[in-house]
């Protein structure tokens, strides 16, 4: 595993979302991000995990939402940055894998042509670069290379080849942060296995810090640093992967892990705990 810098965090937020005439989504939620680590955001559904995810981005409706405080990243407050400078750091320098790929890929276009529109948004350069950077992203994703393959539909593809091409489009421009918003929670058991251990293996391979957003506490055992436990709007808990699976001390953390080790996969919880625990 990488070594983590502690001085000073890739991300540092304290924020709250709020929509007028409904309370608070997010109430002051105060979340770090170190360079290099991988940090899992764990909440039941409607605890507001996506929103987070579309606020970091600025991605959240501005007619319709109120974001206020700070989301300070690479010495910028990206709530104080113009929706040009947001376009020019998302797909740069922070990117998204949402949940369905086959909704997030325009079924009209060729993948090599969503490859090259998400290069050339950020990148100069001749058409030769471009194919050079979108086959090393698609071999870093354990994908065909060949022309055969580029020339396929996001239909022709199974969802797991299709969330791969997602992230090779995410990680083309080797962000410093990628945000898996329950990425794999859409996948079979088996490609949901292979998603997370090319996770892995990318933030250790680049360096890439990711914000793996999840209800799942099994996957995120399995591959996060630190977890952060989001409830009612409010992260109640944060601290590393073993100290939340074995000794959570927020009462709600305590309650969702009592839940879950009660269920067959509670074995596999505390294994995954175990394991983060030694690395």
């Amino acid at each position: 595993m990488l070594e983590i810098s502690r001085s000073e965090p890739l991300l540092s937020a304290q924020f709250s979302v709020t929509y007028p005439g409904k309370p608070a989504v997010l109430r002051d939620v105060r979340l770090e991000i170190q360079r290099g680590e991988v940090l899992g955001l764990v909440g039941q559904s409607g605890s507001g995990k996506s929103t987070m995810a579309l606020a970091i981005l600025g991605l959240l409706d501005q007619k319709r939402s109120r974001v206020e405080g700070s989301i300070k990243f690479q010495e910028s407050d990206l709530l104080q940055l113009s929706e040009r400078e947001l376009r020019a750091l998302r797909g740069r320098a922070i990117s998204l894998v949402l949940q369905s790929p086959l909704s997030s890929l325009n079924p009209a276009l060729k993948i090599q042509t969503q490859l090259k529109e998400a290069w050339r948004a950020h990148a100069p350069g001749s058409h030769g670069d471009c194919m050079k950077a979108i086959r090393a992203a698609l071999q870093n994703v354990s994908l065909p290379i060949d022309d055969e393959f580029l020339r396929k539909y996001p239909s022709q593809m199974s969802v797991g080849q299709a969330q791969r091409v997602l992230i090779a489009m995410a990680v083309l421009h080797r962000p410093a942060l990628l945000i898996a918003d329950e990425a794999t929670s859409a996948l079979d058991v088996i490609t949901q296995s292979d998603i997370l251990a090319l996770f892995r293996e990318l933030n250790r391979s680049t360096g890439m810090a990711i914000l793996y957003i999840s209800h799942d506490l099994g996957s995120v055992a399995g591959i996060c640093d630190r977890i952060a436990i989001l409830h009612q709007g409010e992260i109640v808990e944060c601290g590393t992967t073993s100290q939340i699976c074995s000794n959570p001390q927020h009462e709600y953390t305590q309650r969702l892990m009592a839940a879950v080790l009660r269920l067959p996969a509670g074995a596999y919880l505390q294994n995954k705990a175990e394991a983060a625990a030694s690395r």
